[in-house]
């Protein structure tokens, strides 16, 4: 496995040469990542040559459905699925609004839904509003001490009347990976279904969908370096359970069943950025003549991703726990874990501490970060909330190592 050529990254994206933003370490990539110059291109296109009605019988209108369509089609397999399988929605946020309606048509009054606490609100309280409508429904809880979920305690929770389990990919607050397959496969022996929130996943390196085993996976591309867009990865199967929330006269039209105002035109035609970026990485790292299949590429770009970020997670996570003021929120190692580390300090409140380093340029978030239950569970005012610092690929080891001295010195 080749070592992640960071020069070669940060020429992808244009925020690293710009001069506002010179002597800045960019630490909330979990509120959003910065955008590759491969969507920036395809936006300046369209807007500038397609901004008008697609897939109407003239040249322009012709190639903006194209590029839309490419949107679904480039980006699928590094899903390892179907472009059927995709959906766009506006955000993750609106997107479980959209879904919870769809799936209320499925559902019968006395069905459970089991939720937990660990979730971003967006894949919680949309759920948990159904109890409104006859759904019963039931909580799968941390631990109270680190904010982990059991797995052994999943099955206690199942009862003949469970339908469906949310539940997230990796915790925005503990940066824990939590095992989708495992808990997929058990749901999927009670005749559960299962909807992942992995937003704060995805932009560590697209999930194979199939391994996962989940019946709908959500992610923001926001958060994977393209457009403000959500998108809804749904087995067909699943698919077919759903009601139509589009206008009645487009319920056969697949891509508009789950988008109640209709296709973002130009976000989707620019999504095909981001598998063009992939594209390069694994070309410029593995060369034209490596694997060529479009389940190796996504895997050797996803562990690349993977083997890079654990490089900048270690010495990080190192020197917070064995400060006596800090509490690292989640896992102490790095072992099963993205790099997103939300920590506390004795005699300081978060949001002062961030102001403090964002002085220093040093771009980092403080807050609940909608992950209200949990930060409720572990006994953490969620008006306060935590401090937290968010990488991906592109940070540098040295933003890193200066992100540790100027901690060093201000606490």
């Amino acid at each position: 496995m080749p070592t992640l050529d960071l020069d070669f990254v940060r020429q992808q994206f244009p925020a690293f040469a710009e001069p506002s933003l010179q002597g800045t370490a960019f630490f909330e990539n979990a509120g959003g990542s910065y955008m590759c110059k491969q969507v920036m291109g395809r936006f300046e296109t369209y807007f500038r040559q397609l901004k008008l009605q697609p897939y109407y019988p003239n040249s322009a209108s012709s190639k903006a459905g194209d590029w839309m369509d490419e949107g679904y089609s480039a980006l699928a397999p590094w899903l390892n699925v179907s472009a059927d399988d995709i959906y766009f929605g506006p955000s993750t946020s609106q997107n479980t609004y959209v879904l919870a309606n769809a799936v209320h048509r499925w559902l019968q009054p006395g069905d459970e839904i089991i939720v937990t606490n660990q979730d971003h609100e967006a894949n919680s309280g949309v759920w948990r509003r159904l109890a409104d409508r006859g759904v019963i429904v039931r909580e799968w809880q941390v631990n109270p001490e680190n904010g982990k979920l059991d797995v052994k305690a999943l099955e206690n929770i199942f009862t003949s009347k469970s339908k469906l389990l949310v539940f997230p990919h990796c915790s925005n607050i503990l940066g824990e990976i939590n095992p989708v397959a495992e808990i997929c496969r058990l749901a999927r022996a009670y005749g559960i279904r299962t909807i992942v929130d992995g937003v704060s996943f995805a932009g560590h390196g697209l999930p194979d969908f199939k391994k996962l085993g989940a019946d709908i996976y959500l992610f923001s591309l926001y958060k994977v370096y393209g457009p403000h867009q959500g998108v809804m990865v749904i087995g067909r199967d699943m698919a077919e359970l759903l009601g139509n929330e589009g206008h009645f006269f487009n319920a056969d039209i697949r891509e508009k069943r789950l988008m109640p105002a209709g296709p973002d035109h130009a976000q989707i035609a620019a999504t095909k950025g981001v598998a063009d970026y992939f594209e390069s990485l694994y070309v410029h790292h593995f060369g034209l003549k490596g694997m060529t299949s479009p389940e190796q590429k996504a895997t050797a770009v996803r562990s690349l991703l993977h083997d890079a970020e654990a490089s900048l997670l270690a010495p990080l996570i190192e020197y917070l726990n064995q400060h006596p003021s800090v509490r690292v929120i989640g896992p102490e190692g790095t072992e099963g874990r993205a790099p997103t580390v939300s920590i506390t300090v004795q005699g300081y409140e978060p949001l002062q501490l961030a102001e403090k380093l964002g002085l220093e340029g040093f771009f980092c978030g403080a807050g609940h970060f909608y992950s209200y239950r949990l930060l409720k569970a572990l006994n953490i005012d969620p008006s306060l909330g935590v401090l937290r610092f968010s990488m991906v690929h592109y940070t540098s080891a040295n933003d890193v190592a200066q992100l540790i001295d100027a901690l060093d010195r201000l606490i």
